[in-house]
């Protein structure tokens, strides 16, 4: 039985005028609190880790992101099976709503080598860049993580903000596209095709988040978004401009273009595939699409803060999530990408649609022509950011 992904997807959580507005505060607190200065480093923040002797576990995530039981909503059963299995107890909560509202509330924590209350927190990859960056992150032992070195998708592996893949492991991922309506528009295929087709104008919209945005027009002028320099991030700037200016784009959105795109009142957008598994449940003519250029490719990521005395039992839970069979159930839940090799065999056992459907296991020639962001220092954060929030209005 197909298993309906819930009406909220937690990625357009994460975006928005108002979330992009408080980045750019977040990077002048940074900045005027001398954030940098804080930087912490393993040696200089020592963790003490009491997962010999205390079985227990606190887990951050964002709302919705677990497995849940439908007849039981108390229930988690991937979750559940992972305590019977260790006899470590979790202490859930669903409290991450937003990067840099949860970036506040823990900030000077983690500045002044405080615990912040958790073992385990799910954060978006250019959030997760930022901690590692200030050190704020402890690295994981690899040997203990013998599932992840095994199944992490190769085209997760070795990110430029954790390139030996022990500090940041993906929870879920997902692809920044193209989307459209089939009842209402013609097919689309390339990021200029939306950009500037006349029977477009003023029925397209884009996304508020910036990587997502400027990672697909950075492809479609055939840069890389995981290595680009100012010049190419303002050639592909000045591309998006010219469309904001022309009325091609009617508006930057978080995922509240959805029931735009459902009613046809927008016909083609920039948008990620969660949104369009969700839709095409209802509708079969939403469709995403992969640009011919390329996607944008990002994950939220597991990292265990500095001071959490519990790492060994983090790397316990994140390694049972790296089982196949296990994250197969969590992917038929959540419907993002799985970033677990092997759970697309397993997910036949439960669902086959879903495990046909290239939006949660993509192919290799998908992921081949998909990219992660270049992780930014401040300084550059605070540059592209405020660019972009000039062209879009916000």
């Amino acid at each position: 039985m197909r298993t309906r992904a819930r009406s909220l997807t937690r990625r357009g959580l994460l975006t928005g005028a108002l979330g992009s507005a408080t980045l750019l505060a977040a990077g002048g607190a940074l900045a005027g609190c001398g954030t940098e200065a804080a930087t912490r480093s393993g040696a200089g923040c020592v963790s003490e880790d009491l997962s010999g002797t205390e079985k227990k576990l606190t887990f951050s995530n964002w709302p919705q992101y677990m497995d849940v039981d439908e007849s039981d909503g108390a229930k988690r059963p991937t979750l559940d099976a992972f305590v019977a299995k260790t006899g470590i107890q979790v202490t859930y909560t669903e409290d991450v709503n937003d990067n840099n509202e949860f970036f506040g509330k823990v900030r000077n924590q983690l500045a002044g080598c405080q615990s912040i209350g958790r073992d385990v927190v799910v954060l978006s990859d250019w959030m997760a860049a930022r901690l590692i960056r200030l050190g704020w992150v402890q690295q994981l032992d690899r040997s203990k993580l013998p599932n992840v070195a095994a199944n992490l998708l190769p085209s997760l592996r070795n990110r430029s903000f954790d390139p030996q893949d022990q500090l940041a492991i993906p929870w879920q991922s997902g692809l920044a596209g193209l989307a459209y309506n089939g009842r209402v528009t013609k097919e689309i295929r390339t990021v200029d095709e939306l950009l500037t087709r006349p029977d477009l104008k003023g029925r397209v919209t884009a996304l508020a988040e910036m990587r997502d945005t400027m990672g697909l027009l950075l492809q479609s002028n055939g840069h890389d978004p995981a290595k680009f320099t100012a010049a190419q991030f303002d050639d592909a700037l000045n591309k998006l401009r010219k469309a904001v200016d022309s009325g091609q784009i009617r508006r930057f959105t978080g995922n509240d273009y959805a029931p735009e795109l459902a009613r046809g009142d927008v016909a083609a957008c920039i948008g990620w595939s969660g949104d369009a598994i969700q839709l095409g449940f209802d509708d079969d003519k939403i469709r995403f699409v992969v640009p011919e250029s390329g996607a944008m490719i990002w994950s939220d990521n597991v990292v265990v803060p500095n001071k959490a005395t519990h790492r060994g039992n983090a790397e316990r839970l994140v390694d049972h999530y790296y089982d196949p069979a296990i994250a197969a159930k969590l992917a038929a839940f959540v419907n993002y990408i799985c970033p677990v090799q092997g759970a697309q065999a397993e997910m036949e056992k439960i669902d086959p649609e879903l495990a046909a459907n290239p939006l949660i296991f993509p192919d290799e020639a998908i992921l081949a022509r998909s990219k992660v962001f270049m992780a930014l220092d401040e300084q550059q954060e605070r540059e592209y950011e405020g660019k972009f929030q000039r062209v879009i209005g916000a």
